[in-house]
């Protein structure tokens, strides 16, 4: 299974009055290790688009173990749960790098969509993204 990781330090705008990252963050967070993700295929997200395809996000989960605190390095490590033609499960672990600390736990469901918003099979429609992508599960 591939796994890719995502690099990021805390930034004290995304802290709360308790001094740990605010839980609102880890989605956009989620958002840059999944473009990263694709990026590593050899497709940017916004090629995909102009392709015709889109990912919206069906459903989002996150368990939070500990939370980050500013300037923090934090890896996403990313990599697919299940692939099939017409949607993603992405998994997500957010690891404070100083201790390899486990701090949060996620997982996006996208599903695959044209323009019109109507449903696309990937194998179909697009089978050279799809085969990449099953390297990638």
């Amino acid at each position: 299974m591939y796994t890719s990781e995502t690099k990021l330090t805390v930034r004290y705008v995304e802290t709360d009055k308790m001094g740990i990252v605010h839980h609102s963050n880890y989605y956009p967070w989620f958002e840059l290790a999944r473009g990263d993700f694709i990026k590593k295929i050899g497709m940017k997200y916004s090629e995909m688009e102009s392709l015709g395809i889109m990912m919206p996000l069906v459903e989002s989960y996150c368990k939070y173990y500990e939370g980050a605190k500013y300037e923090d390095e934090i890896i996403i490590e990313t990599s697919i749960e299940k692939i099939t033609p017409v949607k993603v499960i992405f998994n997500y672990d957010v690891i404070r790098e100083l201790d390899g600390k486990l701090l949060a736990k996620g997982k996006t469901t996208q599903t695959f969509i044209d323009k019109d918003f109507k449903i696309v099979n990937l194998k179909k429609k697009y089978s050279d993204l799809w085969e990449k992508m099953q390297q990638l599960k």
